[in-house]
Formats: C-alpha cells, structure tokens, sequence
C-alpha cells in the first residue's frame, strides 16, 4: 500500500478498486469492495466508533461465557508478551464486539478515542476493512496493517488477529492485538500474529476442556505436531462426544457422525485409543496413590478394586506404590 494523508486514503482505495475492475484479486481488495458496495460504507467518514450500551455489553459478555471466563489468562499471558510494544489485546465475540481488553493505563485514553475498549462494534459491515471484521469475515488469520484499513480514521493501527472456535467446532469470537505504532516492522508483526495464534488455540483448548468436564480429552496425532487445539472428547464407553474445530477438520468429524455414536477407534486407530486408555488408567492409579500417601490398601479402596487388583495394575503399567 501507498502511505496517505486526508482525503488522499479513499482516492486510493476508490482507484485501486478501480483499476481491479469487477475483479477482487486479494482478500484487501475483496473487503474494500464488500465496505464500499455491500455495506455502502464512506472511507473518509469521521464518525466515532459504534459502541454498545452498558446492558448490552453485559449480555455480550454473558452470551459468550464461559469462553470469557477460559479467557482470562490467555489475556494477561498475552498482554505481558507484547503490552511493552504499545499493543493492546482484545477479545471479541463472532459480531466483533469487544468484550474484554488488556491494555497499558497510558494508553488508554487513546485507545479508547479510537474504539479500542470493550463494547466497541468492529464487525466489517460498521467499521469496514480491519484487523477484527475483516478476520472474521474471512474466518481466518490476517493482519491488517495501517492504510490496508478502509476507513481514514483507522489507519494509525495494526491489528493482528485470529478467529476462536467455541466446542462445537463453530465460530464463537476472536483474539486481537491491536497498535498505533508507526515503526511496526513485517518481522514484529509476525512474532505478534504468532503469539496471537498460540493464546488463541490455548483459549480453544480450555473451554473444550471445561465443556467436557466429564470426558476424557485425547490429543490427536494431528495436535501432537502442529495444532495443540486438535482435541477429541471421549466418554466412558470411548465414544467421541466433542471435537474441536481442528479436530473435526483433520479427522472429518461431524455433528451427524458424533450423534451417531462414533467409537474413537473409528478416528484415532485401535492402537491409540488403547495407549490413550493405558495413560488414563495409569494417571487415575498414581493419583490415588498420591492421595493415600502410597497406602496400597487406601488407594485400592478410592479406585473401588481389591488390593490384589491393585498389585496387578501396579505391575502391569510398571508403577511402584510410591506416591
């Protein structure tokens, strides 16, 4: 992109459109379009930020939980990451409402002038091409840097950001981080989009966990090597009872498959859900050995087995009686 001032940012975009003639041929350009003639937005409009009231705010946040509450530490975790580069992070819902925010005291009357605090509306159709609408819009990961923004206002930030997908594998809201440096390099924005992918898919991970309470959470072979949020819950008779978005998409999981009583064999291999049951068995054993301070008698009582039982377990998962 060409740098602009005033009036200057929406002639670009206007020419750039333009010279694409009905033709979108990137994915700025497709939002440029959709900005302008979808949503019949003005690049040069002033007005301020589109922010909910206070109530609904607080809808917002309630109609999210508990992913909101899953959030938390991934947030702090995040901000401490990159709040020392003058970014802030942001958590939004599938509509791009900011519902929570972690930011320097500093920044704040800035960020928030600009619309960078919760209850403000970053959907595409209200704010245009940008880092939160554009992302969820295209439902994928994007950085939009500056004058790739649609409207004027806007184009003093850069925002790195990445969908989240709730435990039914559909799309419940997005993680950004959001800056009005000038001097942000490629290579600092691309550390930033990493560290926003990893907090994302920890966000992932930790409301499937808390929604499954009760199941037993299988880390795919897929997630052992790229995808830490490719993750399987398995009930007790080891059906599959909830997948990831990641999952589903590595392993084709539907919801008709899951309602259909899918057998985690059936996706994993008989060889891993037997070595996946062989590290559940050993992990309640050990925690009932610790509980009883490696009483054998003690822990067979908690597992509900003799303590003969428990002696054969012991030998046969290669397990002493030390807690």
């Amino acid at each position: 992109m060409v740098a602009q001032t005033g009036n200057g940012h929406g002639k670009l975009i206007k020419q750039a459109l333009d010279a694409a003639g009905g033709e979108a041929r990137s994915a700025l350009a497709a939002s440029w379009r959709r900005s302008m003639s979808l949503y019949g937005l003005d690049p040069e409009d002033e007005g301020r930020p589109n922010t909910l009231t206070d109530q609904e705010l607080r809808e917002a946040r309630d109609a999210l939980e508990p992913m909101t509450t899953a959030a938390q530490d991934s947030l702090d975790r995040l901000f401490l990451a990159v709040g020392d580069t003058g970014c802030c992070v942001l958590l939004t819902n599938a509509e791009g409402v900011t519902l929570e925010r972690r930011g320097a005291a500093a920044d704040d009357e800035i960020f928030r002038r600009w619309g960078l605090w919760p209850g403000a509306v970053w959907s595409e159709a209200v704010e245009g091409t940008n880092g939160i609408g554009t992302a969820l819009a295209e439902r994928r990961p994007l950085t939009i840097h500056r004058d790739q923004h649609f409207h004027t206002r806007n184009t003093a930030l850069s925002c790195t950001s990445h969908p989240i997908y709730g435990p039914t594998g559909r799309l419940a809201g997005l993680l950004d981080v959001s800056s009005c440096r000038a001097d942000a390099t490629q290579c600092v924005l691309g550390l930033i989009a990493a560290a926003v992918a990893d907090a994302a898919r920890a966000i992932e991970a930790q409301t499937f966990r808390q929604a499954f309470p009760q199941a037993r959470i299988v880390l795919t072979d897929d997630a052992a090597g790229r995808n830490t949020a490719a993750l399987l819950a398995v009930d007790q008779d080891d059906l599959v009872v909830g997948a990831t978005r990641a999952a589903r998409l590595a392993l084709a999981i539907t919801d008709d498959r899951i309602a259909n009583q899918l057998a985690a064999s059936e996706v994993l291999g008989v060889g891993a859900v037997k070595a996946d049951l062989l590290n559940a068995e050993r992990g309640a054993v050990r925690r009932a050995l610790a509980l009883s301070g490696g009483n054998v008698s003690a822990a067979a009582r908690a597992l509900g087995v003799s303590r003969a039982t428990l002696h054969r377990k012991l030998h046969r998962l290669g397990l002493s009686n030390a807690p």
